[in-house]
């Protein structure tokens, strides 16, 4: 038996920054597990429906295989793990209209579901069983957090509604934080960019439980019936299925999280918006996180640290600021002095400033920036946070 580490003369991954503590971009292998509690009686109906569905997860990019387990305990218990060759390629199928219809099927027999993901640090194998040799490589250092878990949800409004909507979302009274013993939540962020609602919450524990204690406070409830009216895409809370569509479709996952080190009580939350040309949003994604990991080591940056969530094209950053970013040329708090970088990042950028070949810090890439920032609706700590 022998434990797999990467070769020290030919390392799989890139090594990550220390100020890094999340990030999606190291090209790691990504193990994924799935737990599922099957209705009584439908675990025949279970194994006939993700029969039916494998054949199209082999198919897809990125995916290197997958094993589907019933508990020896509780027939009702089963877990499917898969692997991949990092994260990117199975945040995009997760995130996509084929998965969404994909796993339909499934709903009418499972009860719940929970999903994790790691990436894979070192393994084990025996030799000449072909350990560590699929394709993607091992984390090669594990990151050091700070216990806070990140997450957003993202959802368009009616054109026209917006200040009704933002009005709404500004006015409600702040649920309780405390979920457990060993959960809590930290932090609320909400923001508008034209008809888009960004929601961005911070939590010590478990995510999963957090998010179902928010949908439960009836001051969440209220706030949520409210805006229903002017919501792009249908929903109706009491369906079961139209909700977990609607959730499933507006999660918007952090990729990549890195802070200087620096704790500063007047700090600013600010965030922007990028919108990808159609097929670049985790190239944009990593572009961006590659510029803060940069950033994060230059004492003179304004970014105390920087979250990146990222979702087919949508790509948000969101950064806690020394004063404000900079109003006359918002590059600067990138760092973008190169005109190398400055083009890619142009030609990422769909609208205006997305056109091909280099284009000017001062121009074009200035004003797609300065458009990018989003409105502020309210920023909310729960006590001790």
């Amino acid at each position: 038996m022998t434990i797999t580490s990467p070769p020290a003369s030919e390392p799989l991954t890139r090594q990550a920054s220390h100020h890094v503590s999340q990030s999606v971009f190291d090209g790691s292998r990504l193990r994924v597990v799935l737990l599922v509690e099957v209705y009584d009686g439908a675990q025949q109906q279970f194994l006939e429906t993700y029969e039916q569905l494998r054949s199209h997860v082999e198919s897809v990019p990125g995916h290197l295989g997958e094993q589907l387990c019933q508990s020896i305990e509780n027939p009702s218990q089963w877990l499917i793990t898969s692997e991949w060759e990092s994260a990117p390629p199975f945040l995009n199928w997760v995130s996509s209209e084929e998965h969404v219809r994909m796993v339909k099927p499934l709903h009418s027999c499972v009860r719940d579901t929970r999903s994790l993901r790691f990436h894979v640090v070192r393994e084990t194998g025996h030799p000449g069983a072909g350990a560590g040799t699929a394709r993607g490589g091992l984390q090669t250092s594990p990151r050091i957090g700070d216990g806070v878990i990140r997450h957003a949800l993202t959802f368009t409004v009616k054109p026209g509604s917006e200040d009704a909507v933002g009005k709404i979302l500004a006015d409600y009274a702040s649920p309780e934080p405390r979920v457990d013993d060993t959960t809590r939540l930290c932090r609320t962020s909400l923001f508008l960019h034209g008809n888009r609602v960004v929601r961005a919450i911070e939590v010590r524990g478990d995510l999963l439980a957090a998010l179902r204690h928010v949908a439960e406070q009836p001051e969440v409830r209220a706030v949520e019936e409210a805006i229903n009216p002017y919501l792009e895409q249908v929903r109706d809370l009491g369906d079961p299925e139209s909700a977990r569509v609607f959730y499933t479709r507006a999660a918007l996952p952090a990729v990549h999280h890195v802070t200087a080190g620096e704790e500063d009580p007047a700090a600013r939350r600010q965030a922007l918006s990028y919108p990808a040309r159609p097929g670049c949003g985790m190239r944009l994604a990593r572009l961006l996180a590659d510029r803060d990991e940069a950033a994060a080591d230059d004492p003179h940056s304004p970014v105390l640290c920087s979250t990146i969530f990222q979702r087919d094209d949508v790509v948000v950053r969101m950064v806690d600021v020394r004063g404000r970013l900079d109003a006359g040329d918002p590059s600067v708090s990138l760092g973008l002095t190169d005109p190398a970088q400055v083009a890619e990042l142009t030609t990422l950028l769909d609208g205006p400033a997305g056109t091909a070949g280099p284009a000017p810090a001062g121009g074009d890439l200035t004003r797609a920036l300065g458009g990018a920032r989003m409105e502020l609706v309210t920023d909310r700590r729960s006590p001790g946070a």
